[in-house]
This record gives C-alpha cells, structure tokens and sequence, in this order.
C-alpha cells in the first residue's frame, strides 16, 4: 500500500506576490544610446511593449527625459528644474516613474505631492526643506579589513567550568558551559584555521553555516556574512533549495582590504544627529522640525569630508506633482533652494493652463510663478493615439494578469477614447471579475459593457447630476448652465455608437419632458 503513496514538492515564486499599483507596469523609460524610442514590438510579443520598458507614446517627451537622466548621473550639475506640463492622462507621472526607474536605488528619488506640503506638524518650509535633503544623497567610502573564504571543516567544543565538573550538575545546568572551536578556511591558493570564542560560534549557528560555505567575515565589527555555497560542494547533495547560490571559491590571500560605499541621504543625516534616538526616528517617521544650526555642522562636515576624499555628493531628483496647489511662499522657497549648492534636480508636473497662483489674485501660466518658470525646462505631454491607447491596455492587462478578447479590447479601447484612460484602466479588473462571476476565463466584450453600464464616466455622472440637480443638496447649478449643458451633451454621453443609437428617441423624449421645467 505505501508503494502507491506518491509525494511531490510543490516551489511557489513570491516574486510577483505584490501589489499592482497605477504605474508598476513601468520599468524604464525606453530608449536606447542614441536617445531613440524603443517602441517596435518584438516577434510573438503579446503586449508589444517590452523593449520600451512598458513606456508607449510620448516619443519627444521620452526623449527630452533621455536628456534629463543624462544630465542627473553626471552628477556635477544640480539645482535645474523640469517642468512637466500636459492635460490629464497624458503620462507625466508615469514619466517621471521611469526616470526613477531608470536612476536605480544609489540615486535619491522623492516623489512628493503638492498637498503633503500643508501639514499641522510641519511649516510649509521645514516639509519642502526634508524633501529637498532627503532628495540629496551623500556617498561615503570606507576601507575595511575582512577575511573570504570557503568553510572546511568547523569545530566546536564545549567545556564545562572546574567548579561544576566536580559533580554538582545544578550549576552547569544554570548556563556556566562555555564554548571554544576552530574554523578552518580556505582559498584557492592557502588554507588557515581560526579559533572561535562563543559570540563567533553563536553568529555561525544563526547563518547556518556549514562546511562548503563561502563566507565574509568583517575584522570590524565581528559580522559574517553568508555569500552562498562553493560550486566544488555542488555535487554533495541532490537536493538543494532554489534559492540556493553557487559561487567561485575566493582566490588569493584569505585576509583582503575591501572598499565599502554607503549611500545616506543628507536628510537621514540630519534626523540622526537631531536626537538621541534619531535612528529609531527614521523608522517611525516623526522627524519634528531639525533646527538650522545642526544641518549647517552636517554641511559643513559634509564639505570636509569631500575635501578629504572620503565622501561624494550624488545630487537625486525631487518629483513634486500637482504643483499648482503650491502658494507664493513655496514657489518663493523653491526659488532660493535651487540656488544653493546641496541642490537636487527638481521635476514638477501639473495639468493646469493659464490659472490663479493659489493665495493670490494674480494669472499665471500653469499657476506658477513667472520668474520660477524662468528656471524650468518645460517638457509638454500631447493627448495619445488610438493606437497608443491600445498598447496601453495591452500592457496593463499584462500587468494584472487579464486575459482578453480582442473585440473586447477594442471596445476598451474606443471607452477610452471617448471618456479617458483611467476610467477604461478601471474597468479592466472589474471585467475580470464579471467573466470569472459567469465561469469564464477571458474577458469577452459583454463583460467590458456590463461594467460599462454599472460604473459610469465623468461626462454621463454630470449628466445625471444636472438631470436630477433639484433632488440634491445645496443645489447652485443654473437653470441656464442645466439647459447647455443637456444641450452640448445631447448628441454624446460617453457610451459606445452602437448603444447611442438605439436611445437617442428616448433621451430626446427625456430633454423635452425637463426643459419646460427648467425654463419655469
């Protein structure tokens, strides 16, 4: 009977167990060396997508970001401002996600949104200041002494202390046992053994190290660090974990002097000298307001040391969104931070056109300032293509694991078209959901408008707000302003041409039962 018990191992990848966020489908910005647009689909891609990173449309602007990036990771150039300017749904957060993307985890990325500013624990100057220090990363290097090698053979013996030998086994029971043992290790080259004390041995147990291990050990601090198994002790088990990593056995002496680069914000600086637990502050999150006097004795050890040559300045980026919602004190603030020397390159997008700057009477481009947009290099977003709107829901199924018909696609497609991209995004998931409700595995087209008539758009919610305005609370619409827009809206809700003309009678038949409402 035990002969037909079958048993099988089951591995399950964690790697895609994360959240699907608005733009986590974007991994670069999609350029080659010569600044050009990547945007040609690979044979028997199924998104079409791949070699531009996920990034469809906005070929100039992608461009203009190419430069940009450039520009950053020289790093000898801070305190220039980019502006991202274009209507809603254009790409300018998504813009500003691959350059993040691009600049990878050693250069500082803050994104920060203009109403984060206005906060009752912090001025309006103390929040842009963080944000502008944390956007600023300082690159330290140290010179250590470590020993690499490959494990031989570990052991470990325990002695019990004179007193207890004698055969009172209470004491040594009560933790008097102390434990010594010998590491023995090895190169390609030399082998050499090392006696442990208990701490070392402790450290050993913890990274469950083993003979045919290749480990680092700092001289410092006493660390050890697991690299992985040798690749001579591959053949030892059969079975092994997939994660585990093979690695070359070190070459060379076993002791070795090694650089080792930190990479810590000016802001992180200034949070642990501010306090005596600024450590621990950096993980709770309350800062509190950094007094000047102590970010002037960082700067000025910031300076010192990179006259010494022991630490660099890597200027990161500050991505403020929605700009606009900015007042007059900010833009001032920004206007002086972007001259001093420890300047990050600021990107700020807005989707405003000629408008008031918030806290005053006066009209500006974009709500900003004319002498800040003096400063800024505007990059402008355009509206994308019908094409690009496709590819842009290819990619987005994609990312959230949808299977989709092509005609249902299309219709997305022309939703998104007709109302905006967010909406038709929206309606991705929840027409997965419809198809799995009715035991299907693909979103076919009855399920896209099935939703369709279950969430409705910004421009047919207006509608019915001006329809039924008498039936809710503090109601200010004008009866004038009801009729034109009834009007402007008579001929296009939102809703797909096949679904218009089958009740373009009964919304004439509606408008003509309202309007002598609205004119009394």
């Amino acid at each position: 009977m035990s002969n037909d018990i079958l048993y099988q191992s089951t591995s399950i990848n964690t790697a895609r167990l994360e959240r699907i966020g608005a733009h986590s489908h974007i991994r670069g910005l999609g350029l080659n060396e010569l600044l050009e647009a990547r945007d040609e689909p690979p044979s028997g891609s199924k998104s079409g997508a791949t070699p531009s990173h996920n990034m469809i449309g906005q070929v100039a602007a992608r461009r203009a970001m190419g430069i940009v990036l450039k520009m950053i990771r020289k790093g000898k150039i801070g305190g220039r401002s980019v502006l991202l300017a274009g209507p809603p749904s254009t790409g300018k957060t998504a813009l500003a996600m691959a350059l993040a993307q691009e600049l990878g985890p050693d250069v500082p990325f803050t994104n920060l949104s203009a109403s984060q500013v206005f906060s009752l624990e912090l001025s309006k100057t103390e929040a842009l200041t963080q944000a502008v220090r944390r956007s600023m990363g300082v690159r330290i290097v140290e010179e250590t002494e470590i020993i690499e090698g490959e494990v031989v053979e570990i052991q470990i013996d325990s002695l019990l202390p004179s007193s207890a030998s004698g055969g009172d086994s209470s004491k040594a029971k009560g933790g008097g046992i102390t434990k010594s043992g010998r590491l023995t290790l090895c190169t390609t080259e030399m082998e050499t053994i090392y006696d442990l004390g208990s701490k070392m041995i402790d450290m050993l147990r913890s990274e469950k190290v083993s003979a045919g291990d290749v480990i680092r050990i700092d001289k410092a601090s006493g660390k050890i660090s697991k690299l992985g198994r040798s690749f001579s002790r591959s053949r030892d088990y059969d079975a092994v974990s997939s994660t585990t990593k093979f690695v070359q056995t070190p070459e060379g002496e076993l002791m070795k002097r090694k650089e080792v680069v930190h990479t810590v914000s000016l802001h992180e600086i200034d949070v642990i000298n501010s306090r005596q637990q600024g450590f621990l502050a950096l993980f709770a999150g309350d800062t509190g307001e950094i007094s000047q006097e102590i970010r002037d004795q960082i700067d000025s050890k910031v300076a010192e040391w990179r006259d010494e040559g022991r630490a660099t300045l890597v200027p990161g980026v500050l991505f403020i969104d929605e700009v606009h919602m900015l007042d007059l004190e900010c833009f001032s603030f920004l206007n002086r931070a972007l001259e001093s020397e420890m300047a990050p390159v600021l990107v700020i997008a807005t989707n405003r056109g000629v408008s008031k700057i918030r806290g005053t009477e006066y009209t500006s481009p974009h709500g900003i300032p004319l002498d800040l947009l003096d400063r800024l290099m505007i990059i402008s977003t355009q509206p994308y293509s019908v094409d690009d709107i496709r590819r842009i829901l290819s990619v987005r199924c994609d990312e959230e694991e949808v299977d989709m018909e092509p005609t249902a696609l299309e219709l997305l497609t022309r939703i998104a078209s007709e109302t905006s991209l967010r909406y038709a995004i929206n309606l991705i998931i929840t027409s997965q959901l419809n198809a799995k409700k009715h035991k299907r595995s693909v979103v076919a087209m009855e399920d896209v408008e099935r939703c369709f008539d279950l969430f409705v758009d910004v421009k047919r919610s207006t509608k019915l707000l001006i329809k039924y305005q008498n039936d809710f609370l503090f109601n200010e619409i004008d009866a004038s302003l009801s009729q034109s827009t009834t009007n402007k809206d008579k001929d296009g809700d939102g809703k797909p041409a096949a679904e218009e003309e089958g009740k373009m009678e009964e919304e004439k038949s509606t408008m003509d039962s309202v309007q002598p409402m609205e004119e009394s």
